[in-house]
């Protein structure tokens, strides 16, 4: 993972997990995924989309724990350097899912574009950069601001337990971003949002691969697993 990359965010995501979740369902990509990922690959991308509908109408406070729950267990760590052979691949949920594997970015990226899809307000949630101080290296979390300026939970993969951010002693907050911008962190995780912020990051490029519906070829001696073993 590096923290020099800067993070630019050129569209309304809300709109777009909309959109890219009914092209999944209505196109020839889930066909192409379990020839692909085969059966158990396939079978964990259609639980996420049964998952999607059983979680619609709950409260908010029931997704956000169901949808940290959901890739916790669902997704292996893995770095990107063994799964994609790349040091800083940001994966698709699709692909994440299809291989039952990710990097810390990776479980982020698919709590948050699921729960857009479920209809979290887009300025409620942020994907974070920060240093994992246990263990001194750099990390990323989802936070999730039930109220405007309140301290946010964090969902996590490291630790997987819901819990706010001033009880995360573990993680030294560095900055922030949603659809909305970018923020560089200070006390209890929110901070100063940047303005006119510029940069090209692997999140374009992943929200490229969503929209053509591609499939990224793993490391043919990596297997996918549908039960999370945390070894960060």
């Amino acid at each position: 993972m590096r923290l020099s990359v800067c993070i630019l965010i050129v569209m309304s995501f809300c709109v777009y997990a909309q959109d890219a979740l009914m092209h999944l369902r209505n196109s020839d990509i889930l066909n192409r995924a379990q020839q692909h990922y085969g059966d158990e690959g396939y079978a964990r991308i259609k639980n996420w989309l049964s998952f999607i509908d059983s979680s619609q109408g709950k409260t908010e406070w029931q997704q956000i724990h169901l949808v940290n729950d959901f890739f916790n267990k669902h997704i292996q760590y893995q770095t990107d350097d063994d799964l994609w052979q790349k040091k800083d691949y940001w994966a698709t949920p699709l692909e994440s899912l299809g291989v039952g594997m990710g990097d810390c970015e990776d479980y982020v990226i698919a709590k948050y574009f699921t729960l857009i899809a479920l209809g979290i307000p887009e300025d409620k949630i942020r994907l974070m950069y920060v240093r994992q101080k246990t263990v001194n290296q750099p990390h990323m979390v989802l936070i999730y601001f039930e109220e405007p300026n309140q301290i946010p939970l964090v969902l996590g993969n490291f630790n997987t337990k819901l819990l706010p951010a001033n009880k995360r002693s573990d993680l030294k907050p560095i900055y922030s971003f949603n659809g909305q911008g970018l923020w560089l962190a200070k006390a209890k995780g929110l901070g100063n949002k940047v303005k006119n912020s510029r940069g090209v990051s692997a999140w374009n490029t992943m929200l490229q691969r969503i929209e053509h519906g591609e499939l990224a070829p793993t490391n043919s001696n990596i297997k996918g697993t549908s039960s999370y073993v945390s070894t960060f």
